[in-house]
């Protein structure tokens, strides 16, 4: 009899270990399972199996587990050890003629068998948990470069990690200690190696540690680091090794700071995604307590290795210590409304307290820590800015010497500053280069070609192309500002403003302006026949004109600019309305196409103070505003209410990167008192006013989505039979076109992520932090218009896929469309002159006389001068430009372990397959001649909504994050 039992263990073993074999190699266990198999053999000495899968099928066949686990009996078993003793032999098999005794042991919680070899008895015994060991890999950023002092810190650093000033770690369970009643931990583990490893060159390091834990310990979920080091460190990634369930994934990508600077422990969690009401009990204090710290108490400067995300309004923008000139009004309150920034907490002015103190180039200003650029990109942002500084240098010692060079004499000089550089054709290198002693780095650099601009893409396939009709109106659909053109609904248009401070609402543009450019329709049947568009930035203006037009060196008109649709499915601008304020007794003047020499130089004049206000228009409200400064509110709400565990802010992560430091460096730098926005625009130091008022008065975010801004400029109809649910009015319409293909892609990747997590309405209300989320965003972060109407609820899966899908499609595809033809389209400053010096001169003017003299004279005289044309190319420039690690659309940092759930990564996956399709799409398209938006002689193809893109100015590349 027991001789057929061995006979029946020895065949079920087998069959087994097969079984287990073939269901993959991914099928794991811990290389010290709480369930051991030991074979004692005949000479004495122990063989103790380590292989847990031959183990675990033994352990299923022999007395049954799967079995024994359902029995009430075992009901509260959790660790099991199968020990099987027989006879000493020197061979494993075959069992037949041995000796076999089966013995089951666990703890003192679990009930323990112990059957006898003639299987005939059953006994309980005690038995304490298994301890086994697991491996982590922890994977550290290095820097690139170090200064003096960072070197010599980090070799301290090394030297005292030796001696037990080191990194701890200590992972923690998803589980509760039922006795203590806090999350189970294992002991701390120490980084090995640091020292040893300290001097190497490599990007990455991995270090590895070893944790000690019981066989009850359950699922890892966190894990605490404790920097004892004197320096931070960035810590990219940690997996550990070793658990059943597999390697446990910990995506960090995170500054952490020593003990000094900041005495708690930093938290990390696992990849695996839960939702609030889902969270581990082992997990719930630790995500609560990682959301407090994160929000700061609201109190004190922040210092720039904090983590405290706040919020503040625009404050910081003038310096008015330095004189009344140098004072900015606060944005964001009821007086002046605007969104909320990251708040620094700085002292304030001593002459202003409501106005905070400001910190200038080159100090930092603070962002949370793990907001600031990584290494990479601040070289390649700090070379842009190394640039734009050379470039502002040599024209302002150009100007102090020679004043009769402060302006371009001629279309050659703008050529030289491509061809030569800024001072070789201009005849002044060896002038200043004797007479002012530059920086040896100045010169070496000047000698080295920095100081020469790349050639711009506008002028790269046709150097004329700028001065053409029809390349005005194609950049009106197709260049860096697309989506201000609107279908001209009725005729003449009509302003919106108060009749009693900006005179009659009705437009001067009469119907004989355009009659005869309408191909023999009237103006109705072109009404009719959706032909007729608009630009129009009279209301936007108009209430600025006199201020811009008091400023030195600066003109401007309130502008509206219509355009037909031709047959050939090409826009032709038929007419220019030009406005002053009332107060300058001028009437509006209307510019139509020219008929001879005199009206050629006229329509060259309006259509560049048209260009004019589109710049100030696209840098001021679209680009900075409705990318830029909106999106910072739902950012800041993102890290203060939403645990990094939660679905929704994995999803959103790699599309808030680097946003609230170029936002931070644009308020330092850019947006400033006396900044380039202001230095280089017409609107100068009310450039964020009228930011302002366009938030207040223009700015909706249910209209934010593609789609919506479509059908509300009237460029769509809602139409559902075709894919996106609309109809363009203008087919060959670039930027809607290839966006329309983007914004479906995101939809459905979105659509089909909130669906997996929040399958009714239900969850989507019933989740806190969600629902903190976004009304943290409204509430606090666009505080002022917190009581508008039109705010989308948050109350389905449905709207939130819509909330997320508009947040993503701004981040990503409608900010690279605004932003990286900058300098493509810009650099060439008269094809988009961001501002205007002169006004066009009628017959009554004292300057009539000169314009008719030398046209060309005073069209350069109109055009920024070469400082201001200079400054503002090299700012364009670094804005343009991509660096080297860009995150593009459909990628992501950690791509297959961002997420623990599969099926998540494989919907990304799909996205990502469709971003590539999308791009080859877009290849295609600007390949096909009858799309002649897009494709003909010296005609730019439509790239700035392709997904990739080379490092660089490259004219295309849609980045996750609004990130430059």
């Amino acid at each position: 009899m027991r001789v057929y039992i061995y006979i029946y263990m020895y065949m079920c073993i087998s069959t087994s270990i097969n079984a287990e074999r073939k269901r993959g190699k991914h099928h794991r266990f811990p290389a010290k399972s709480n369930l051991q198999f030991s074979l004692l053999e005949q000479n004495g000495h122990s063989n103790q199996y380590k292989d847990s899968t031959f183990s675990m099928a033994l352990a299923r066949e022999l007395i049954g587990l799967s079995l024994m686990e359902k029995s009430s009996f075992f009901a509260s078993a959790s660790s099991t050890r199968l020990v099987l003793k027989q006879n000493r032999s020197r061979s494993f098999l075959p069992l037949e003629g041995r000796r076999v005794q089966v013995v089951i042991q666990r703890s003192t919680t679990t009930p323990v068998a112990a059957i006898s070899e003639d299987l005939d008895l059953v006994k309980v015994l005690p038995e304490k948990a298994v301890k086994f060991k697991v491996r982590a890999v922890v994977t550290v950023r290095n820097k690139n470069k170090e200064d003096f002092k960072e070197t010599l810190v980090k070799h301290l650093d090394a030297f005292t990690d030796k001696i037990g000033r080191n990194v701890v770690l200590e992972l923690i369970s998803t589980d509760f200690d039922p006795k203590t009643k806090v999350p189970k931990k294992s002991k701390e583990a120490v980084l090995k190696d640091w020292s040893k490893k300290s001097n190497l060159k490599t990007e990455r390091v991995n270090y590895t540690a070893e944790f000690e834990v019981d066989s009850n310990f359950g699922t890892p979920g966190a894990i605490t680091v404790n920097n004892k080091h004197q320096k931070e460190f960035f810590l990219e990634s940690i997996t550990i090794e070793g658990f059943a369930c597999g390697p446990v994934h910990f995506p960090c990508n995170s500054w952490v700071q020593p003990r000094k600077d900041h005495p708690t422990k930093r938290i990390f969690f696992t990849n695996k995604p839960y939702l609030p009401h889902e969270t581990p009990e082992g997990l719930k204090a630790l995500r609560e307590k990682e959301l407090r710290e994160l929000r700061g108490d609201g109190q004190g400067e922040r210092k720039l290795c904090d983590r405290v995300y706040d919020f503040d309004v625009y404050n910081d923008l003038g310096n008015p210590d330095k004189g009344i000139d140098f004072a900015r009004p606060l944005l964001g309150g009821d007086k002046i409304p605007y969104p909320r920034r990251c708040r620094t907490g700085r002292a304030p002015m001593d002459t202003d307290m409501k106005s905070e103190s400001r910190v200038e180039k080159p100090l930092p200003t603070y962002v949370p820590r793990d907001e600031q650029f990584e290494e990479s990109k601040m070289n390649a942002f700090s070379t842009g800015r190394l640039k734009a500084v050379l470039h502002n240098l040599i024209p302002s010692l150009m100007a102090s010497i020679s004043a009769n060079n402060q302006d371009f004499k001629g279309f050659s000089d703008i050529d030289s500053l491509y061809s030569e550089g800024l001072l070789l054709k201009l005849g002044l290198h060896d002038e200043i280069m004797n007479k002012i002693q530059l920086p040896k780095a100045v010169t070496t650099i000047q000698e080295g070609g920095l100081l020469k601009y790349d050639l711009p893409k506008i002028v790269s396939k046709d150097k004329y192309a700028w001065l053409r009709d029809d390349e005005f109106a194609r950049q009106a659909i197709a260049g860096v500002n697309p989506v201000t053109i609107e279908r001209l609904q009725s005729f003449p248009p009509v302003s919106k403003l108060d009749p009693e401070i900006y005179g009659p609402q009705e437009s001067a543009l009469k119907e004989e302006h355009i009659a005869g450019q309408l191909n023999g329709m009237t103006v109705q049947e072109a009404l009719d026949a959706n032909k007729l568009f608009i630009i129009d930035y009279h209301d936007i203006y108009l209430p600025f004109i006199d201020k811009i037009n008091a400023l030195d060196g600066r003109k401007s008109y309130a502008t509206r600019t219509v355009y037909f649709l031709t047959d050939a499915g090409t826009l032709k601008p038929i007419a220019i309305e030009l406005s002053l304020a009332p107060s300058s007794m001028k009437p509006n003047r209307v510019v139509t196409p020219p008929v001879d020499a005199t009206t050629y130089w006229m329509w060259q004049l309006a259509k560049a103070h048209v260009c004019s206000n589109d710049a100030g228009v696209h840098q001021l409200v679209n680009h900075w505003l409705r990318t830029h400064a909106t999106l910072e509110p739902f950012i800041l709400a993102a890290h203060r209410q939403m645990s990094a565990m939660h679905p929704i802010f994995k999803l959103l992560d790699p599309h808030m990167r680097y946003t609230l430091e170029i936002n931070g460096l644009a308020r330092q730098s850019l947006l400033s008192v006396d900044g380039v926005i202001e230095s280089c625009f017409t609107p100068g130091r009310y450039c964020m006013e009228m930011s302002a008022a366009a938030y207040s008065s223009f700015w909706r975010f249910d209209q934010e989505s593609l789609p919506a801004d479509l059908i509300r400029r009237g460029m769509a109809v809602p139409d559902p039979t075709q894919p996106h649910g609309l109809k363009l009015i203008v087919e060959d319409y670039p930027y809607a076109s290839d966006g329309l293909m983007i914004w479906g892609a995101i939809e459905k990747w979105v659509r089909h992520y909130v669906n997996h997590y929040y399958p009714d309405s239900a969850r989507v209300c019933n989740d806190k932090e969600l629902q903190a989320w976004y009304a943290e965003s409204i509430n606090v972060g666009h505080a002022d218009l917190r009581h508008a109407e039109w705010w989308p609820t948050l109350a389905t899966p449905e709207d939130l896929s819509s909330i997320l899908t508009t947040l993503i499609w701004l981040a990503s595809a409608q900010h690279a469309a605004l932003n990286f033809g900058q300098y493509p389209y810009g650099g060439y400053v008269p094809n988009r002159p961001p501002l205007m010096r002169r006004l066009i001169p009628d017959e009554n003017d004292p300057e009539y006389a000169i314009f008719l003299s030398d046209p060309q004279k005073y069209f350069f005289c109109a055009l920024p001068s070469l400082l201001q044309a200079t400054k503002f190319m090299a700012v364009v420039d670094t804005l343009s430009t991509h660096s080297p690690d860009e995150e593009y659309l459909g990628e992501r940092h950690h791509q297959s372990i961002w997420s623990g759930d599969a099926e998540v990564i494989e919907a990304f996956y799909e996205f990502s397959a469709e971003i590539i399709q999308i791009e080859k799409e877009i290849e295609k398209r600007n390949l096909n001649p009858s799309l002649r938006n897009r494709c003909g002689a010296g005609v730019l193809p439509y790239e700035l909504l392709v997904p990739s893109s080379e490092p660089g100015v490259t004219c295309r590349g849609v980045p996750n994050s609004v990130s430059i």
